[in-house]
């Protein structure tokens, strides 16, 4: 007995209110995929994800390919053999598997995606400014939004970066932490360059400097950091988790729901993490409300620190009837909020739909 009745696919190019600078260049709009699942009870399950090339090895192109042999398969057949397929691509395209899988575990679980009482989730604010006039403009508006991390972007050049970084602490006076973001931008000598030059007072910690496959580099890295280290793209599995813990390599670990597959998966990750001794960090930046609702949801309960999961604050438009809160630096889950597509919205920005029954 097949368990879907339908999946409806949309392909969406989201322009941003500003550009999100990365080291690999900016990025001045997300190509996201929308999957909307019915269950064969009635069940409506939203999942998403937001493709970003130098994130994942997928391009949007080959996610729109892929969902749609997916989707065209998953409707006719029983809830094992779904699994069994989507597990088959979880290795070589996990984006696009969380965004069929989560719409999924959503339809069948609805009640458990349903915040049961009021929840408050903080996440960080993202510090874009260069100049130490817009940064102190900046960093006051973030204090006032009510941000108590902020992140700050380097991986670009070392001297120029560690300047920004001592404007940085220049006006925030500790009142915020600092998270920096090496966004795999530095080379080994580099990040240690960067290292020497940094006065380690307020910073929370320093994610990723080098490549994500250069477990050499980082390893190196954390053993004369003077500031606790943490591993972003380098985290694919449980299996690289294990691994960072064996090589003691870092304090934090940060994971995304598009990076494991289902949310069963990422809630999996995050207990793992803190069973071997680290701390969890969760959030993604690029990523649409979907996706950084169900990683609040995650948030409250798995982790204590700020998260990352502000992707949904950066698109011009929301694509949602009840679009995801932002409130005093944080995410507010009203009891029973569940997210609704608004179609009027989707095709605004839509690229391209698929329906399969």
């Amino acid at each position: 007995m097949k368990s879907l009745e339908s999946i409806t696919l949309y392909r969406l190019e989201l322009p941003l209110k500003v550009p999100y600078k990365l080291a690999f260049g900016p990025v001045t709009h997300f190509d996201t995929l929308i999957a909307s699942v019915i269950d064969a009870d009635g069940n409506q399950g939203l999942g998403e994800a937001t493709i970003l090339t130098g994130y994942t090895p997928e391009t949007i192109d080959g996610s729109w390919d892929l969902i749609q042999a997916l989707a065209k398969d998953l409707v006719t057949q029983s809830d094992d053999s779904n699994q069994q397929l989507l597990n088959q691509y979880l290795a070589s395209d996990p984006f696009t598997v969380t965004a069929l899988a989560s719409a999924i575990e959503f339809a069948r679980h609805r009640s458990s995606f349903s915040a049961q009482s009021f929840a408050s989730v903080p996440i960080l604010g993202v510090v874009n400014s260069e100049s130490l006039e817009d940064l102190e403009l900046e960093i006051e508006h973030l204090i006032s939004s009510g941000f108590n991390t902020l992140k700050v972007k380097v991986g670009f050049d070392v001297e120029k970066d560690s300047l920004k970084v001592k404007n940085v602490q220049k006006v925030l006076k500790e009142r915020a932490k600092i998270r920096l973001d090496g966004n795999q931008g530095y080379s080994r000598s580099e990040a240690i360059r960067f290292i020497e030059l940094l006065d380690p007072v307020g910073i929370e910690l320093f994610e990723q400097p080098c490549h994500a496959d250069d477990w050499d580099s980082a390893l190196a890295i954390s053993k004369i950091a003077n500031v606790p280290m943490m591993l972003d793209e380098s985290i694919y599995g449980l299996e690289d988790i294990q691994r960072a813990a064996d090589l003691k390599i870092a304090t934090y670990i940060k994971v995304k729901l598009m990076k494991f597959g289902s949310y069963k998966k990422l809630t999996d990750a995050l207990s793992l993490i803190s069973n071997l001794g680290m701390k969890p960090v969760l959030g993604n930046g690029v990523a649409g409300e979907i996706g950084c609702w169900m990683e609040a949801l995650a948030a409250k309960t798995y982790i204590t620190n700020a998260g990352e999961m502000n992707g949904f604050m950066k698109p011009v438009s929301s694509v949602l009837q009840n679009p995801l809160q932002f409130k005093n630096g944080c995410i507010s889950l009203e009891p029973s909020y569940i997210p609704n597509i608004d179609l009027n919205l989707i095709n605004q920005f839509q690229i391209s739909t698929k329906q399969y029954y």
